[in-house]
């Protein structure tokens, strides 16, 4: 019969020994932090983070709120389909003039809950809503870019407005009042293009925000452009994390949204601004008629700018956003 041959006993003891050694070594840091976290008082949080509210539908929104929680907030909407982190570089560059930044994850973008239902306007405003609300954010400034900006029009008309919560909204390169070409919208997008939209997210979802990024979104297509594979592949990340189900429904939502109410309602101070070389959203049919919507707004157009001009040319847009803020 066979038997295993068993190692000397001080064999064992040392190979035992030397196991346990190793799994303490990994496991300690690990453990270390986790007594943290139970320990930690709020007064002892982390400067920087990132945590999850609840909405009354069951959803988790992941947001980010960062700096003093006494200095005024700015409260950042991000584009589809991306996530908070698309707006890093605007949150540190706040963040360093004492500003409090707050950003959140679209329910079914990033880090939320990937659900299958309220991928709609209506719902994005309201996830928005409940952030404010969990923060208890006031005197708070609201900048969207593209779906984000619809986002913004419509928090600040049903939900930001109506609580006395909203000090400024700003809109870039945002989708309203609508891009779907309709008989009262004769110079919107055709429907055929949101469908190829769908279908090229359907077919290969992957390759699609590859050849967004690498495209019309940041201008990379352009003769000339300084192309970063490092944008590129953030974009990719970031819409790869999101839920292709919630992504595809987005595509109606910033599409087939009618907001000019949304925008007519609008008290508040409020920026409108743009790329005039923007190749997804024809500022011609956006920020020109956010600016003859919103009452008082002010209107910027930079000349040849793309899309994601936030990203490309923050050194310019950064400075003005802060102009605006404070005057």
């Amino acid at each position: 019969m066979h038997t295993e041959t068993e190692l000397p006993l001080s064999r064992r003891q040392a190979l035992f020994a030397g196991a346990t050694a190793s799994i303490a070594a990994v496991a300690a840091p690990a453990l270390a932090g986790e007594k943290t976290r139970q320990h930690s008082k709020p007064s002892e949080a982390p400067f920087l983070g990132g945590e999850f509210v609840r909405t009354k539908d069951g959803v988790e929104i992941f947001y980010k709120d960062w700096g003093p929680k006494d200095a005024q907030p700015i409260h950042f909407h991000h584009g589809w389909p991306l996530s908070a982190d698309d707006w890093d570089n605007q949150m540190l560059y706040f963040l360093s003039k004492g500003y409090r930044v707050v950003a959140h994850d679209r329910r079914g973008h990033g880090r939320s809950t990937q659900v299958v239902y309220g991928n709609d306007m209506d719902h994005y405003a309201s996830d928005a809503s409940a952030v404010v609300e969990h923060l208890d954010l006031k005197n708070a400034i609201h900048i969207g870019h593209s779906t984000g900006g619809g986002e913004v029009a419509r928090y600040v008309a049903k939900h930001g407005q109506p609580q006395g919560r909203v000090a400024k909204a700003i809109l870039v390169s945002a989708v309203p009042p609508l891009m779907l070409k309709t008989p009262s919208n004769p110079e919107g997008t055709p429907i055929d293009v949101f469908n190829g939209f769908r279908e090229a997210l359907a077919a290969n979802r992957a390759q699609f925000y590859l050849d967004v990024a690498a495209g019309p979104f940041y201008g990379f297509n352009r003769s000339g452009a300084q192309v970063s594979q490092g944008v590129i592949n953030n974009w990719w990340r970031q819409g790869m994390m999101g839920s292709a189900q919630a992504q595809y429904e987005g595509i109606k939502a910033f599409s087939e949204t009618d907001q000019t109410e949304d925008l007519k309602a609008i008290r508040v101070p409020a920026l409108v601004t743009q790329g005039s070389d923007d190749q997804v959203v024809p500022y011609k049919d956006a920020s020109l008629l956010q600016h003859e919507l919103i009452k008082g707004s002010v209107l910027k157009i930079y000349d040849g700018y793309p899309h994601g001009m936030l990203t490309v040319h923050p050194d310019v847009i950064n400075p003005d956003l802060l102009a605006f803020i404070k005057g």
